[in-house]
């Protein structure tokens, strides 16, 4: 039986039947997972885990912090970024000068700290800016594009005389009427807010344009035509316009608008009245009183 035994016991440590633990770590080899997890997450885990503990330091941040700002100003302030001039196009000569008190930029300056945006609203904000394009061309040139707004009409408001445009909007201060005969004079509170009626108002009076001095709004709800020799015409609320049109028909057949009247009350266009002046009333007057003593 001995020489049985030392047989077995040799034949058991020569089998080539690998161990349970190197079994499972050759199937676990064989799955992919595992192979990428080994090969490149366990070394990019160690580079990043290096580079964290290299940077975690103070005085090594600030220094690549200097010198990433070093490199990017040395390629933003080359020649062919920098921004040397600025033109203004579609400005009058006051309004160019606005802009460029009110831009907030200090030539030659790199394109990479020109905040275009910030720049259009600036402009934008002028009263007198309708619309503007900001950009930089090549050779370092700062282009202002504007379109200006176009007085309409003087508005004589709380604040005292305005420049404003067709729409209403404020374009600038007027010192004296006198500067700019040229424009309609509107007048009362609220007349800023209905300048487009305003004006087709006034271009339905244009066969009475050169007796015409202005047009007044009143209680913000309906316009007074204020004409020389102190006349006015009352206009309605609504359906101003064709009531302005009865007028001028009734001046055109009867030559109305010559007699001594101060008032056309129209705002009621099926019972308009006539205020007349002082004089004609005491002339009616007493063409009554000979009219009675004569009966």
């Amino acid at each position: 039986m001995r020489p049985l035994n030392r047989f077995s016991k040799k034949q058991s440590s020569s089998d080539p039947a690998p161990s349970r633990m190197s079994y499972r770590m050759e199937r676990l080899w064989l799955t992919p997972s595992f192979r990428k997890i080994v090969r490149v997450g366990m070394p990019s885990f160690l580079v990043v885990a290096s580079l964290g503990v290299y940077f975690s330091n103070a005085d090594r941040q600030q220094a690549i912090a200097d010198k990433y700002t070093e490199i990017r100003r040395s390629v933003e302030e080359r020649p062919e970024f920098m921004v040397k001039l600025m033109a203004i196009d579609g400005a009058s000569a006051g309004l160019n000068s606005a802009i460029r008190e009110v831009m907030p930029v200090d030539l030659p300056l790199s394109s990479f700290d020109l905040d275009l945006e910030a720049m259009r609203k600036q402009v934008e904000s002028l009263d007198a800016v309708k619309r503007v394009d900001v950009r930089v061309r090549a050779g370092g040139l700062l282009q202002i594009n504007v379109e200006e707004r176009v007085p309409a009409v003087v508005w004589r408001g709380p604040g005292g005389l305005e420049l404003l445009d067709q729409d209403g909007h404020r374009v600038s201060a007027l010192d004296s009427r006198a500067a700019r005969p040229d424009l309609p004079l509107i007048a009362g509170e609220g007349a800023n807010a209905a300048v487009p009626e305003a004006l087709a108002l006034l271009d339905r009076a244009a066969p009475i344009k050169d007796r015409v001095i202005g047009i007044v709004r009143i209680s913000e709800r309906r316009w007074d035509l204020v004409l020389d020799r102190a006349q006015r015409i009352m206009l309605p609320p609504k359906e101003a316009e064709p009531a302005l049109d009865r007028v001028l028909a009734l001046n055109e057949a009867q030559d109305l608008l010559k007699r001594d009247v101060t008032h056309i009350d129209i705002r009621n266009p099926d019972r308009p009245t006539l205020r007349m002046t002082s004089d004609a009333l005491a002339t009616m007057r007493e063409m009554q009183g000979i009219k009675v003593n004569s009966n």
